[in-house]
């Protein structure tokens, strides 16, 4: 009974803190409902697609290459390596659940993982609850989708200039999810003004900006994770137990 009522309380909790997280992606679908209709895909078609793929670069690399009318293969291919680093960050949060927990919560927690789920799932303290994840996705990737839905059916009756500035309301939410854990450590501080900087130098230095985004994300977060767990490891709670 009591770990039925805490599920219940973290869903809760969950959906909540998904709500803000859903805001900002309604916005952001929105357009990209624009490009699903501009490929040929119906609303249906385009909310089961957000429903599936809860990734705007990944959506938007597959509505692009469905208009160009290229091969399923080429399609599946561009999507996971544009998809790619939610490899890392599912080995990453798989960490915060007990050992306990079954496989099957871990799939679907894998599932619905977008940056800013993960970055509000990493935030929380102590063991994480696999029903807080789904209470985030719940309130957040259902704007997700309404978004989508909402940018096929009248995305074009709005100004360009309006739909673009809508954006913004996305990278708000990111300085949102940042912001508290660096006012606690130095070292978030530090390794996120870094993670900005070097991201700028990989969109411009000569090698590595020829990467797609997604492969320059994930070499960014091993680079600079690995940093971190060297010159500034986490002891083991344990040891203080």
């Amino acid at each position: 009974m009591y770990q039925t009522k805490n599920n219940r309380n973290c869903f809760a909790k969950g959906l909540r803190d998904g709500i803000p997280i859903g805001l900002g992606y309604l916005a952001v679908s929105f357009a990209l409902g624009i490009t699903a209709r501009k490929a040929g895909l119906t609303a249906f078609q385009a909310t089961l697609a957000s429903l599936l793929n809860n990734a705007s670069a990944g959506e938007y690399a597959g509505f692009t290459v469905i208009a160009s009318q290229a091969p399923y293969l080429e399609m599946a291919i561009i999507t996971l390596v544009v998809n790619a680093r939610y490899l890392l960050m599912s080995a990453a949060l798989s960490q915060r659940f007990s050992p306990e927990t079954p496989f099957y919560h871990r799939l679907f927690v894998a599932h619905f993982i977008t940056d800013e789920i993960f970055g509000a799932s990493i935030m929380q303290e102590g063991v994480l609850n696999p029903f807080y994840n789904y209470g985030l996705a719940a309130s957040s990737l259902s704007l997700w989708a309404l978004g989508t839905c909402l940018g096929v059916l009248v995305g074009n009756v709005l100004p360009a200039r309006l739909v673009m500035a809508l954006g913004v309301l996305l990278y708000g939410m990111f300085i949102a999810i940042i912001i508290p854990p660096a006012k606690k450590s130095k070292v978030v501080l530090g390794l996120v003004i870094a993670s900005f900087v070097f991201s700028y130098a990989s969109s411009v230095l000569p090698v590595i900006s020829a990467l797609s985004e997604g492969n320059r994300i994930i070499l960014l977060t091993v680079v600079l994770s690995l940093i971190a767990a060297f010159f500034f490891p986490i002891e083991d709670q344990e040891e203080h137990s």
